[in-house]
């Protein structure tokens, strides 16, 4: 198994950050949202949010490299949902390139998120996915997440409605 390194994100980092955006999404999301969607999806208007995520650390983002690389990235803060404790983290999002599935990065990515809250003073942390994005609810299942059931909702995404739910765990 490939040796990735796990590190904060810096500015030079947005750029690879948006392209791992738009791949893992593209394979993550191919059944799901239309695929005229999904070939629109541009690193170019992605880069300018990574960038402000990086620069701001809202939220903090970290990267998984393999040598010069960026495999995945993760970003993680507080919760966003309304009327969650201060003690409540979540993961804001969770990308591995197609090419890495599989290979640990995901692991590394949510364990270096999971100390990142701890420092933070979370004691739970949640997740959205997508109902029918299988790969991504196994991954958080096998991480210990459970799903939470009444969380269910249906949100738009580019002008398609999809169902999500929320799932959390404590973080130690």
């Amino acid at each position: 198994m490939p040796d990735y390194e796990v590190r904060p994100a810096t500015l030079r980092d947005a750029k690879a950050i948006a392209e791992v955006h738009v791949a893992s999404a593209r394979a993550a999301y191919a059944g799901i949202l239309p695929e005229d969607q999904l070939s629109a999806l541009a690193p170019s208007t992605r880069e300018a949010k990574w960038r402000e995520a990086i620069e701001f650390s809202e939220p903090q983002v970290h990267v998984a490299v393999l040598g010069e690389e960026v495999a995945g990235f993760v970003g993680f803060d507080r919760s966003r949902d309304p009327k969650t404790p201060s003690t409540t983290g979540e993961i804001w999002a969770l990308y591995v390139k197609p090419e890495h599935l599989g290979k640990g990065v995901g692991v590394a990515l949510w364990d270096a998120a999971r100390e990142g809250l701890e420092e933070e003073g979370c004691t739970l942390v949640t997740v959205w996915v997508p109902l029918r994005n299988d790969r991504a609810l196994r991954f958080y299942e096998l991480a210990g997440f459970k799903r939470e059931m009444k969380t269910a909702k249906t949100t738009s995404l580019g002008g398609t409605r999809i169902e999500e739910i929320r799932l959390q765990r404590t973080v130690v």
